[in-house]
């Protein structure tokens, strides 16, 4: 199918069913051109609480690299409608010649484990992320092997691609007997092998996630069991590292594989060697080394989270104290400035106290105050004259109001006094234009 007809499908499918549509369209999209192994489809999944709804998901395969080979590893990713507030679940489908290795990361059933998933953040997480992160941790542990065969024939090589144009399943190559993918022998027939379109059965299991049954005969969409919830449970902070489920493995499989590649080994030397002993051993050291090395790692990389996220507030208080010292520094050349300026004008009031104490003639009021040019010394003339005769007149009604002076007196100072302050008025509106002053 083409970009086209994907998007086509994936627009029918969260129209009125996805609460955020546009973004989980874009979110599906962008992994679909990335991963052209998937394929999205609108399937009804059934919760164990026995809700059913119809859901997208995005079935088919992804690039794996394993000992400098590329395999495709079958998953189906399942897009809840409340996407992107919940994470999605993912599932590894194998096909009828495959096994699932159950892994800290991969269960019995199937269910994908990872801390990206229990971690989920609507902002900063996606379908290409989640995507990313299996294929790197499926580099270390691929989820699937080869079934064992109890007889060895020369057939023709594996076929690298499925009728339909599906990727196919390339099997691991096996190195010893203790290595978790033990070498295959390829069927006799000279027919491909065919992508299942449902899901394998699988056995009754009590873990409480959701597994794939058996499809009818008439080819009904995949459901699930019941769930006690209709999504799995968010996750919440400081949740720790073993939210996995104890990792479980079948013994009776492992056994059979280990059994077998055994047999094959010695029925074509006789007896088992030096070499697969050793090979043996070095795989069963390697797997402990990666388990231990993977634990380590999620311990440094939650202290390394929080450090970081301790290294963040503090370059933030940093940021703050350094603008309050920078504020500060300012006030204080402002205030070093206004007192250097306070200091020049105390010395020049102290210097005229004393040149007027030191002076032996008395002091002229009228002298005392000078002006800088002519015209301002008569706008100040003429303001000291109209006051004084304000105050004239107010004296004059004074002494009328208590018959010193009789009323024609009166009038003759006033309308003399009055003539006077006009002029003085004119005068100064004069000089105020002159000298091109407000007022």
């Amino acid at each position: 199918m083409s970009l086209q007809a994907h998007e086509q499908v994936v627009s029918q499918a969260v129209a009125n069913r996805y609460q955020n549509a546009d973004k989980t369209k874009m979110d599906v999209m962008t992994a679909l051109h990335n991963y052209r192994g998937l394929v999205p489809k609108l399937e009804k999944f059934v919760f164990r609480s026995g809700t059913s709804r119809y859901l997208l998901c995005l079935e088919g395969t992804i690039p794996v690299i394993y000992k400098g080979s590329v395999y495709n590893i079958p998953v189906c990713i399942w897009v809840l409608d409340n996407h992107p507030f919940s994470p999605p679940m993912v599932y590894v489908k194998p096909t009828p010649d495959m096994l699932i290795k159950a892994s800290r990361h991969v269960d019995q059933n199937g269910k994908v484990f990872l801390p990206y998933l229990h971690e989920w953040n609507l902002n900063s997480s996606d379908l290409v992320g989640l995507i990313q992160i299996m294929i790197m941790v499926f580099n270390e542990m691929p989820p699937v092997y080869s079934k064992p065969k109890t007889h060895t024939t020369t057939a023709s090589p594996y076929p690298t691609s499925f009728p339909g144009n599906m990727p196919g399943y390339m099997p691991m190559p096996g190195v010893g007997p203790n290595l978790p993918y033990p070498a295959p022998q390829p069927p006799a027939t000279s027919g491909y092998p065919s992508y299942p379109t449902q899901p394998p059965a699988y056995p009754p299991t009590s873990t409480p996630y959701p597994v794939y049954p058996p499809t009818s005969s008439g080819g009904g969409l995949p459901t699930m069991p019941q769930m006690a919830t209709p999504y799995p449970p968010p996750y919440t902070a400081g949740m720790p590292y073993s939210v996995y489920p104890p990792v479980t493995s079948n013994p009776s499989t492992q056994t059979s594989a280990t059994e077998t590649s055994s047999t094959t080994s010695a029925t074509s030397t006789g007896t088992i060697t030096e070499e697969h002993i050793r090979a043996s051993l070095i795989s069963a050291v390697s797997d402990r080394v990666r388990a231990k090395l993977r634990d380590s790692y999620g311990g440094c990389q939650a202290e390394v989270s929080v450090l970081r996220q301790q290294q963040s507030d503090l370059n933030e208080g940093k940021t703050k104290l350094e603008g309050l010292l920078n504020k500060l520094d300012q006030e204080q050349t402002e205030l070093d400035k206004n007192m250097r300026i306070l200091r020049e004008r105390e010395a020049e009031m102290k210097s005229a106290i004393a040149r007027l104490s030191s002076a032996t003639e008395p002091l002229d009021l009228d002298e005392a105050v000078t002006t800088t040019a002519p015209l301002y010394k008569q706008l100040l003339n003429a303001y000291a004259e109209d006051q004084a005769t304000q105050d004239a007149i107010y004296h004059l009604g004074e002494a009328l109001r208590r018959d010193v002076i009789d009323l024609d007196c009166f009038l003759k100072h006033v309308r003399s006094l009055s003539r006077k302050q006009f002029q003085l008025r004119a005068t100064m509106i004069k000089c105020r234009a002159k000298g091109n002053m407000a007022g």
